[in-house]
Parts: C-alpha cells; structure tokens; sequence
C-alpha cells in the first residue's frame, strides 16, 4: 500500500497532478485544500519536488487505485474519518474539502450543520450524519495551526482567470466581467473550478433575459 510519495511534479490538471517517483508517474487526486498549493503562484514550475501524504483506496467495486494526496498528517488523518460517514465515500470527501479542515471539525463539535452544508455535495441530511458520527472526535483537528493551511480560498485563485478570457476572448469590458464574475461567486460560493464559474456567470446572464 502507497502512503507517502516524494517525487518531481510532471503535470498539473484541474483536480490531480502526476508525481514521477523512481521512474513512474502516479496520477494523485488532490483536495481544493490541497490544490491551492499547487496554484502556479505558489508551486512555481513543473519539475519541483512535491511530498505528499496518500490515502490509497481499492474496493471490488473500484479496482482501479484511487490514490488522494495531502500535504500533512493530519488532513489524511481527519479524511480518513470524514469518510467513515454515511454517504461520504471517498470520491464525495475529496469533493468536500474544500474550506480549512479546522473550520469543517469546530463545526462538527458545535453541531454547525449550516457550516457543513456549505460544503460541496453536502445537504442538510449529510451534514447532520457528520454531526451524529463524528461530534466529540475531531476536536482536535479544530486546533490545527493556521500557519499550516493555505488561507486562499481557491475560488480567488481562478477568478482573475475567467475575468481574463471574458475580456480578451469574448469581448466583454474589464469592470463588466469583473461584475460577473463577482455577483456568480456571492451567489453560488461552493464554485471550485474556473468551468463550474463560467457556468453560474452563464446562468446569472440567462435569468436576466427576457423570456
């Protein structure tokens, strides 16, 4: 079983990247929370020397090796339980995680279920399943030092990118896109790829025109 890797970036995609470890490259899926610090900003170029931590998972039902990374302990730590709820398989968890893990367990412990139901996939059901199997066993992760966690929220991440192709390739003004991109966030702040806000600005244009 793979639980460390440590190897040289090859490829980045929009939810995993490819580490080459002794000759082979392992296709890793990666968190929102993780990803943000595999934003170019941060991560430089391809080619760095990444280490990461990996939940690998392999059922009958999947075959095929899932292998999920993260960049400390304790994150595989708490997504190892955060699977252990109904519903949450690893697939949806990798999906969730997209706010810092602190603020996913002090909600947990203080039965924070709006909290948890902005989390992505999360409804109201799912959010009091976490409640009920995980209150009074994630207070520690609450505790873990911010100075570990990305503060970005990625959405921030691609926003300027989107702003961009709006302008230079579908020739909207730069204040106009911005407004876009802007009112599609506030109304839908779960988004977390730069295609999911193409499409709430998409929908926000639509139910403006006349029917």
């Amino acid at each position: 079983m793979i639980r460390y890797i440590e190897g040289k970036l090859l490829k980045k995609e929009e939810d995993r990247i490819v580490v080459l470890a002794n000759g082979v490259g392992y296709e890793i899926l990666l968190p929102a929370i993780v990803r943000q610090t595999f934003n170019p900003k941060r991560a430089g170029e391809d080619g760095e020397i990444v280490r990461l931590y990996i939940y690998y998972h392999q059922t009958e039902r999947q075959p095929k090796p899932l292998l999920i990374g993260f960049n400390f302990e304790p994150e595989k730590e708490f997504f190892e339980k955060f699977i252990t709820v109904e519903d949450i398989g690893p697939p949806t968890a990798v999906k969730a995680l997209m706010m810092p893990i602190p603020k996913i367990a002090k909600a947990i412990e203080e039965r924070d279920s709006k909290t948890l139901e902005s989390l992505k996939g999360v409804g109201k059901r799912t959010a009091d399943k976490m409640i009920a199997t995980l209150q009074g066993k994630v207070g520690k992760f609450a505790l873990m030092r911010e100075d570990q966690i990305p503060v970005d929220v990625e959405v921030v991440d691609f926003k300027k990118q989107v702003e961009e192709v709006l302008v230079k390739d579908l020739g909207h003004k730069l204040n106009e896109a911005q407004r876009l991109v802007k009112e599609a966030i506030l109304r839908n702040p779960n988004i977390s790829s730069p295609e999911e806000l193409f499409e709430e600005v998409y929908r926000g244009q639509k139910e403006m025109m006349p029917s």
